[in-house]
Order: structure tokens, then sequence, then C-alpha cells
């Protein structure tokens, strides 16, 4: 990395990093034809940078007992910056949202949930969501199939 810029090693990095967070230091040398302490270092610097934010895994959701994910759009009636903050406070607290994006458009905020069955979905909406501050209307979408589910970023040299 020169001057903060990521390259094309930084870029190899951090794909082959998306791919399996647990390869070592030597493999992701020994697959980038570079020596170990230099990749070191940079792994070092691109999470210092935040270009890695933290290392996860993926869990099939619908193994755990989450196999309905909503997407669900929210209005909110005031649009003051207080209106807005205080519902994303509150939100981004239930343990069944998993994203909470504010938009524009006609709704403000985008939540993907990922629940058990629709009767879970319905006690969310009834009992939590609609009376999350300055709630007025919702509108969600439910996912029958994924034809694509991606987490990593596909990356390269500008």
């Amino acid at each position: 990395m020169i001057n903060n810029i990521p390259d094309e090693t930084d870029f190899g990095i951090l794909a082959l990093l998306q791919q399996d967070c647990r390869i070592t230091h030597k493999e992701i040398a020994h697959r980038l034809h570079k020596s170990v302490t230099p990749i070191h270092i940079r792994i070092q610097r691109l999470e210092e940078e935040g270009y890695i934010k933290r290392y996860t895994v993926i869990v099939d959701h619908k193994k755990i007992g989450r196999g309905l994910i909503a997407y669900t759009q929210v209005q909110i009636k005031q649009h003051s910056q207080e209106s807005l903050s205080a519902f994303q406070t509150e939100v981004v607290k239930l343990k069944e949202v998993m994203e909470c994006c504010h938009m524009t458009g006609a709704f403000d905020f985008l939540l993907r949930i990922a629940i058990r069955d629709m009767d879970e979905y319905n006690e969310l909406l009834m009992k939590k969501l609609s009376k999350l501050p300055d709630v007025g209307v919702m509108q969600s979408f439910f996912v029958m199939s994924e034809a694509k589910n991606e987490t990593a970023y596909v990356m390269g040299v500008k």
C-alpha cells in the first residue's frame, strides 16, 4: 500500500480473507507470491486503517431456526434529525434486525429481519416495531428463495 491507496497486493489479501478469514499469513504470502513478513505488515495496516472491519463466520440462518427473511421498509412520521436518530437507535437493538439502512425514496429505512416464521414476524411487528419512535407506514417483503447471497466484494486496482 503506497500513500494509503490499496494496491494489487492489498486487494489480493482482502479477496483471500473474504473467502476464508482463517487463512494463514503464510498461505496468503504463498498465493500472492510474497514473503510472510510484508503480508503480516499489510494485514495489520489494513486492519488499522479500517479496510478490515472484523473477522466473522457466516452461519446458515435456516439451521439455527431463522428460516424466514423479511425486508421491511419503514416510513417515519416526522423527518426531523431527532426522530430519525431515535428510531435508528432503538431498531438496531432488536436481535431480529440483521441490517438497518437509512434510505432515500418514499421509505426512510430498510430492515433485513431474520425470524423463525410468520408468527414470530407478527409478534415482532405488533409488539416491537410498531412501538418504536415515530413509526408510520411499514411494508414487508418475504424471501421465497435466494439465487445469490454474497458477502465478499469484488475488488481490483482502479
